[in-house]
């Protein structure tokens, strides 16, 4: 067996098609097997090499070929109905010889691959977005229960430690006769309403750069002074005092059942800390907590009742009517007064 027979013999063997083709008339001069079986040729035995690969532009094979460099494109074949995609690569033989190599290379197990790593990628992509997702949601969830320098304390450092806050304004309010509006009403229209009004109060409260700290059935407790300072509180709170009163009017005039409140509002130093080990809630504790549930306690329906703290603050922009002196539980004898609208304001 020559040297020639050998070579051919080993081309036919392989597991790729190769083919010689003559560059002048793209007439194939060598096909091993597999080539044959890949791209066999129809019924005319002189089929150009174009004619037997889909997707094979000549100008641009010649235009690289010319500069001695490698053609390559994809394409599909069948063997036994299966498609099977191809590698096809044409290059220039070395040593002078004019003719073109042309190498098909079955790549399903690469399109397995790069199919796989597309979904692998995806799915990591989609497994990002919702981690993200769930991320914000639980984010959400915090800041609903905690301000929102609490809640960054603890993601950075993991806790939080009790503050003192001596410059504080708390204000507490619920709503008179809830109980017997909860026995007379159906269940889900009353907490439907009271999330309706809550929801309000947290825009109001956010507007006027306070904390909602929480709610209690039908009580809603909301701070100005913590966890940062700031100056205003006492006018801070009295602002959202009234724009609680003033939505709780319109809103009444438009519905058939009336919700009114009570407010009271005290200035004086607070704990504000983080409570619960499973479910957290940042809650606020002192006398200036304990103090303002008097005021509420003490209040009128519809009325704001403030402190002696409070009044001393912001007397001189809201106008403000004495109640006389009450009996605290706790504190003793102490001056209340009503707060009635804000000298600077609409309320």
């Amino acid at each position: 067996m020559t040297d020639g027979d050998q070579y051919r013999k080993l081309l036919h063997s392989i597991n790729a098609g190769v083919a010689l083709v003559d560059p002048a008339t793209w007439q194939v001069e060598f096909e091993n097997a597999k080539f044959f079986q890949w791209f066999p040729p129809g019924d005319d035995a002189d089929e150009a090499l174009d004619e037997r690969l889909s997707g094979l532009d000549l100008s641009r094979a010649k235009a690289r070929l010319d500069r001695r460099r490698t053609y390559g494109f994809e394409c599909e074949t069948k063997a036994d109905t299966r498609p099977i995609p191809v590698r096809v690569e044409l290059r220039p033989l070395p040593d002078g010889d004019s003719r073109i190599l042309v190498e098909c290379t079955n790549i399903s197990k690469q399109k397995e691959s790069d199919y796989m790593l597309e979904s692998y990628s995806k799915m990591a992509e989609k497994n990002a977005r919702e981690l993200q997702k769930e991320k914000e949601r639980v984010e959400k969830l915090l800041l609903n229960v905690m301000p929102r320098t609490i809640y960054e304390e603890i993601k950075d450092f993991g806790t939080t430690a009790p503050q003192r806050f001596d410059n504080a304004t708390v204000l507490m309010l619920d709503f008179v006769d809830f109980t017997e509006m909860a026995v007379a009403q159906d269940p889900s229209s009353l907490v439907a309403e009271l999330n309706d009004i809550f929801s309000a109060f947290d825009r109001i409260v956010e507007l006027f750069d306070c904390e909602r700290i929480k709610t209690m059935g039908d009580g809603y407790m909301a701070v100005s002074g913590l966890p940062e300072a700031a100056p205003e509180h006492a006018h801070n709170i009295a602002r959202v005092a009234l724009r609680f009163r003033r939505y709780l009017e319109r809103r009444n005039a438009a519905h058939h059942e009336a919700w009114n409140c009570r407010v009271g509002i005290h200035t004086g130093p607070v704990i504000g800390s983080i409570v619960g080990v499973q479910k957290y809630v940042y809650d606020i504790f002192g006398p200036g907590v304990n103090m303002a549930s008097r005021m509420e306690e003490a209040s009128e329906p519809m009325r704001i009742t403030v402190s002696q703290n409070t009044y001393d603050l912001i007397k001189d922009d809201f106008l403000i009517s004495e109640r006389g002196e009450f009996d605290i539980k706790g504190f003793g004898t102490q001056n209340l007064y009503y707060l009635e609208r804000d000298l600077k304001g609409r309320n």
